[in-house]
């Protein structure tokens, strides 16, 4: 068994993952899903954006980037949110 040859590049992450956190907070928002589901939409946007759009000629290798835009954009919006409360509760308690 052959692995594919994945193709992608910076655009694909700097377009994918940004786009798949913007879209999952509009349906955190207008939806209103239990929290539990979140990262279910993240990955299956990630899915989808890379099945249909950035790798429609290979199903594998649209599935293998599919899974690291979604899980990337769960753990960048983790992160940044992780660190914005860390820095607010420091500011707070140095007041």
């Amino acid at each position: 068994m052959d692995f594919p040859i994945i193709h992608t590049n910076f655009w694909d992450a700097v377009i994918a993952i940004p786009l798949i956190i913007v879209i999952t907070q509009l349906l955190k928002i207008m939806l209103k899903p239990p929290k539990k589901y979140i990262p279910f939409i993240a990955v299956f946007l990630g899915l989808s954006i890379s099945i249909f759009i950035s790798h429609r000629d290979n199903l594998v290798a649209g599935v293998f980037m599919g899974w690291f835009y979604g899980y990337a954009a769960i753990g960048s919006y983790a992160s940044s949110k992780t660190a914005f409360l860390s820095f607010r509760g420091e500011r707070m308690e140095n007041r």
